[in-house]
């Protein structure tokens, strides 16, 4: 059974004084699995990324990695712990090459053979960039520039990368594509937390799943049986799943 790499446990947070956006708030993501957390919008999703990167530190709860504690260490710590963020909408550099994009997620590395090593890793996932290294990246199409801003969180060796709306913003073609990248990620060797609008592409792609609302867990589990429970699918997932007619 996978342990779990990445754990939030009991996780208040809000901003200023306001009242708490996520009450209770509680996600594990196991070692080799993408977990994804759909809900509507003001749920608490983006929330749960910026506690999960160190952008936002909890009023009550913790953050593991690995069981030991990193609550509260702030995103440049979260990253050297293994925690990685591809943020919402599109972060490259358009004015520069694709290999300038993707080198940049190296920046807190010194060795360069090291570096040598994660620039062959991320060209034998992503093929894209391989076969674009020296273009600019404004010229690519949107998916593209998203498997860019995968290649690069990846130049870390992180043990998580979390996702913010990955799907944002592309057509469906591109959307199945960056969807399969994701799962490339996972195939590779690194765990995802994946937030997205798109539950039911979400949960397609997942291994686990799990439902926010109101700053708690509605339901979790795995991906596939909250695909089929047909009460999550009208309250949650855009009406109900297409199933076969039986005769």
């Amino acid at each position: 059974m996978a342990s779990d790499l990445f754990t939030l446990d009991g996780v208040v947070a809000g901003y200023g004084r306001a009242a708490p956006v996520l009450r209770g708030f509680s996600v594990s993501v196991p070692a080799g699995s993408i977990v994804c957390l759909v809900g509507p919008n003001g749920a608490g999703k983006s929330t749960v990324l910026k506690i999960a990167s160190g952008l936002l530190e909890p009023r009550e709860g913790r953050v593991l990695i690995n069981g030991e504690d990193v609550t509260g260490l702030g995103p440049q710590r979260m990253l050297s712990s293994g925690v990685s963020l591809v943020l919402q909408g599109h972060s490259v550099f358009r004015e520069m090459t694709v290999e300038e994009n993707v080198r940049l997620g190296a920046y807190t590395i010194t060795d360069k053979a090291k570096i040598a090593e994660r620039v062959a890793f991320v060209k034998e996932i992503f093929p894209v960039v391989a076969d674009r290294w020296g273009a600019l990246a404004g010229l690519l199409s949107g998916g593209q520039q998203k498997q860019v801003e995968f290649a690069r969180s990846l130049m870390v060796d992180p043990s998580v990368v979390l996702l913010d709306e990955p799907s944002m913003g592309l057509d469906p073609k591109a959307t199945s594509t960056v969807f399969e990248q994701v799962v490339r990620m996972r195939d590779a060797g690194t765990a995802v937390l994946l937030v997205e609008q798109n539950a039911r592409r979400a949960l397609e792609t997942a291994d686990l799943g799990c439902v926010l609302d109101l700053g708690r867990v509605h339901i979790s589990g795995p991906a596939a049986d909250l695909l089929a429970d047909p009460q999550l699918g009208e309250l949650y997932l855009g009406g109900r799943p297409t199933t076969k007619e039986s005769h």
